[in-house]
């Protein structure tokens, strides 16, 4: 089926809006008409001593139906994987704004010069929320158990990526944890860092892997998990007593707020209705909000934060199989020429939404910028395509080679943005995009069949490395995506630079190797960055200490709510 997708989203309904919700952003909408745009609220508390209670009303996009998850080694939803952040703590953490690993449940950390073994020292004195203490045996437990679900779900469970080449955990002395790798992996020490790998209590791996992801875990975090219901909601409660939040934190005690009670909402435009009347404190969408929601939330009062997710950019694939027309190297080198990066941004997201600028998103560290290979023009676009043989017939708007239209594929799913736009840039060139609706059952059979041509990605995680479990076949997810995705030399050359990156010990030497890497991705014609990925929040103004954490995941232990 050939669907046409909207150019950018339309205004969001508002027939699902409660009644005071719907009244309200009616009154914004009148008030906004002779008001400024540009104004904008802000946290209220700012500068004053923080207030403890209250309990915070978050609003998330809908939960995974596909697969109903709260685990932090399971789940990749990121919506749980930021609320994980918040019950589970992790042996060290990754700061925001430098990307630099700091100590947090290890104290310390040493590296073999092979790479292969990472020795952490323990803090003093944390518990689990169940009384059990934090020690050496209990982090085996939870590496042991990770290293076992890696195993039996055949690499498919989320976090088995952050622990690959991961051989054994060996218990030093109570307050000292030795992880052995087969081969080296320098991504695991920022692996300590993310939700995918932070700590429970033993006793949670005395439950299924279904009773885990079903909420049924215990962690050391600030606040305890009280309740998942998938689709429904989830329940935080603070935890008393706890001392051992991450240096990145301001409060040194426990969490300011009572509890913390999260709810799924499907329409984008109730969501902000509900930010805007009040009924909730925080709206985390999972798409941008539009410009118009952004500037009603500014007029109620409300406040904006926004840090784009690390890890790889919203980026196309091609498949350059025999016979598939990408497999022409001019044809993929006149896609960078074809496609105004910058008007996509701006059109679909507004015109303050960043530019993306290569295959990782501009918070990952060692990320360089490639835009000079990005370029926007079509003339040139036009010079390569005509240098291949493809030339505009009298009369048609699009390019034939050999009495064949050029004609590309793009299979689209329910996190595709701006397909249409895109169309309308490829056919400025006299290239034909088809857009075929797929379901997410769908997608792997037509990946593997190589029934496309151009197919999206993107992986949340603030490391380089992420990008190996889309493109090295031996580790990514697809196979036949990797495997599609660029012909053996080049292959052969990425892996080559992810293996030297995660060998190598010395981070100037990471850098300079995965600055190389993001060049010959471009070269090589392998990965077509289409926009940035930005993690938005809308804000009360009576919510004070919002932070992002390095994932861009949300860390409510400074939070705290002005009465």
């Amino acid at each position: 089926m050939t669907i046409t997708t909207r150019l950018a989203r339309s205004p969001r309904k508002a027939g699902k809006l409660g009644a005071a919700a719907f009244a309200a952003t009616l009154t914004l909408l009148v008030s906004a008409c002779g008001g400024s745009a540009d104004t904008a609220g802000g946290p209220s508390g700012e500068g004053q001593e923080p207030v403890r209670g209250g309990t915070l009303n978050l609003a998330f996009f809908p939960d995974n139906v596909a697969f109903a998850c709260i685990d932090p080694f399971q789940t990749y939803w990121i919506e749980h994987r930021s609320l994980i952040r918040n019950f589970a703590d992790s042996l060290t953490d990754q700061d925001p704004d430098t990307g630099a690993i700091v100590p947090w449940l290890a104290t310390a950390w040493q590296i073999s010069p092979d790479g292969l073994d990472y020795t952490f020292t323990l803090r003093e004195g944390v518990t689990f929320a169940d009384g059990a203490p934090l020690d050496a045996a209990a982090v085996k437990t939870n590496f042991d158990g990770f290293i076992d679900l890696a195993r039996t779900s055949s690499g498919t469970a989320f976090g088995a990526s952050y622990i690959v080449g991961l051989e054994s955990a060996q218990v030093i002395d109570p307050k000292t944890i030795k992880f052995h790798f087969g081969r080296p992996n320098s991504s695991f020490l920022q692996a300590t860092a993310t939700t995918n790998l932070a700590l429970l209590s033993p006793a949670s791996f005395q439950k299924t892997p279904q009773q885990r992801c079903l909420g049924d875990v215990v962690g050391s975090g600030q606040f305890t998990l009280d309740n998942y219901t998938p689709n429904q909601g989830v329940t935080l409660s603070r935890r008393t007593g706890y001392r051992w939040p991450s240096p990145l934190n301001k409060n040194t005690g426990e969490a300011y707020l009572d509890k913390v009670k999260v709810s799924y909402v499907a329409e984008d435009g109730v969501r902000t209705g509900n930010l805007v009347s009040g009924q909730i404190d925080i709206a985390w969408p999972r798409n941008p909000f539009t410009v118009e929601d952004r500037a009603l939330i500014g007029r109620s009062g409300a406040y904006l934060r926004s840090r784009s997710l690390p890890g790889v950019s919203y980026t196309l694939y091609p498949n350059v199989s025999e016979g598939r027309p990408l497999a022409d190297d001019q044809i993929r080198q006149a896609l960078y020429h074809a496609i105004d990066l910058k008007t996509f941004a701006a059109t679909t997201f507004g015109a303050d939404y960043p530019v993306v600028g290569g295959p990782f998103d501009n918070t990952t560290p060692y990320y360089a910028n490639q835009s000079a290979k990005l370029t926007y023009d079509p003339a040139q676009a036009g010079r390569l395509l005509d240098a291949a043989g493809w030339k505009f017939a009298p009369g048609d708007q699009y390019r034939s080679k050999d009495g064949k239209r050029l004609t590309l594929v793009q299979p689209l799913s329910a996190a595709s943005v701006g397909a249409e736009l895109f169309q309308d840039q490829l056919r400025q060139v006299g290239i034909e995009l088809q857009l075929k609706s797929v379901t997410a059952a769908e997608r792997p059979a037509v990946i593997a069949n190589g029934q496309y041509d151009l197919v999206e990605g993107y992986f949340t995680r603030a490391d380089p490395g992420a990008l190996q479990f889309i493109l090295v076949e031996v580790l990514a997810n697809s196979k036949a995506m990797a495997r599609n995705a660029q012909k053996p030399a080049a292959a052969a050359q990425i892996s080559d630079l992810f293996t030297r990156a995660l060998q190598s010990t010395d981070p100037a030497a990471r850098e300079r190797i995965y600055h190389e890497l993001q060049g010959a991705l471009i070269d090589n014609g392998i990965t077509f960055p289409v926009s940035e990925r930005v993690q938005f929040a809308g804000i009360r103004n009576q919510v004070n200490g919002f932070r992002f954490t390095a994932e861009s995941f949300i860390d409510l232990h400074d939070v705290w709510i002005q009465p």
